[in-house]
């Protein structure tokens, strides 16, 4: 995926002033005359000619009348010139940006194709910023920054946010590709009793399965990889007003982790607003409305009352756990995975119940 643009323009413009006092020079017009002929006041002539001054459409239709220059000419000379002068003043600011871009796992980004094999850091800020499709330093901020510092955190392994948000920015990115209906609520909430079903069949089918069913309610399912001191389980957020996107990094290869996690961001679609943005990061608690999406997730995927009867028998063998994963129409590897959450059996037993991950 490519986001870089190719640039056409030049390195360098001409300000209108210069072309003007050439005009005059070759016509032995002085700009008293001109300012008579035109009713431009001569300090306005003058400020043009020393490149203090821009030309107004009023001012290029009047040198038009009194020069034959066509107005065109004059006022696309002048924007051309405001134009190089503010790509000047951006190139500054990449320049002082340099170890912002640093923070960023560059080397990764280079790999899928979202910067250049440039080492220049001023280079690395600009395609940054082009990538992000923000303007400056302090608009990142407000679109990724702050909203990513809500995420979920561990305790143990601390998570960039430069990371963080480009691997959400990515995310963002492949869900602009997916075509979906408009989001409906309740079509989201049917898929999803559809969607539990396919956790009975191999992992290598339910991908496409899973991005179908939820495309049809509205939601853009899309498998981003992870980036280096990223730790992202999953994400959600709005595209738009029309489109909620989950993201999932397959971090956990397991279909038991994988499960959790999608109906995880589920319940942030259908529980939570449009203006949050949700990232979860390895298993830590976070904020009220992660332990509501968590207590969703486990209601939709076993439900309560009928795993409490199963945890209360304390009977955890193999041929038990598969026979109560079968009554509830769930794969096996999904009740390990909640039995060795709830510290009821030892993480490793009975793993050979969960099934790996298809390759992305």
């Amino acid at each position: 995926m490519s986001t870089k643009k190719q640039s056409l323009s030049p390195d360098y413009a001409v300000h209108p002033g210069e072309i003007l006092e050439e005009t005059l020079d070759a016509r032995e017009i002085t700009k008293q005359e001109l300012a008579a002929r035109t009713g431009i006041t001569p300090k306005t002539i003058s400020q043009i000619v020393n490149r203090k001054a821009s030309i107004s459409p009023e001012v290029a239709v009047a040198l038009e009348r009194s020069l034959g220059i066509s107005a065109e000419t004059w006022t696309n000379l002048d924007t051309q010139y405001r134009l190089h002068e503010a790509r000047e003043r951006d190139r500054e600011r990449y320049e002082s940006l340099g170890d912002w871009a640093a923070q960023f796992p560059l080397l990764e980004l280079v790999k899928r194709h979202v910067l250049s094999q440039s080492r220049d850091r001023t280079l690395a800020a600009k395609e940054l910023l082009d990538f992000f499709a923000v303007s400056d330093l302090d608009s990142w901020s407000a679109v990724y920054e702050k909203p990513v510092a809500l995420f979920r955190r561990s305790a143990v392994l601390q998570s960039s946010t430069h990371a963080v948000a480009a691997w959400l920015r990515l995310a963002e990115l492949e869900a602009h590709k997916v075509d979906t209906a408009r989001y409906n609520g309740r079509n989201f909430e049917r898929a999803l009793r559809s969607i539990r079903t396919l956790t009975l069949e191999e992992p290598s089918l339910y991908g496409e399965k899973l991005r179908t069913l939820c495309a049809q309610s509205g939601v853009a399912v899309v498998f981003v990889p992870e980036l280096p001191k990223c730790r992202t389980s999953g994400a959600t957020r709005w595209i738009g007003r029309s489109k909620t996107m989950i993201a999932l990094s397959l971090r956990y290869k397991s279909d038991d982790q994988f499960w959790f996690s999608f109906f995880h961001e589920a319940g942030h679609a259908v529980l939570h607003g449009r203006d949050r943005v949700f990232i979860d990061i390895e298993e830590e608690a976070g904020d009220e409305t992660e332990r509501e999406a968590d207590q969703f997730a486990r209601n939709r995927l076993l439900p309560k009352e009928a795993y409490e009867q199963f945890t209360s028998r304390g009977r955890f063998h193999r041929n038990d756990i598969e026979e109560f994963a079968s009554g509830i129409g769930i794969a096996a590897g999904i009740v390990i995975g909640a039995l060795q959450h709830d510290k009821l059996i030892e993480f490793g037993w009975h793993n050979e119940l969960k099934r790996k991950l298809w390759v992305e």
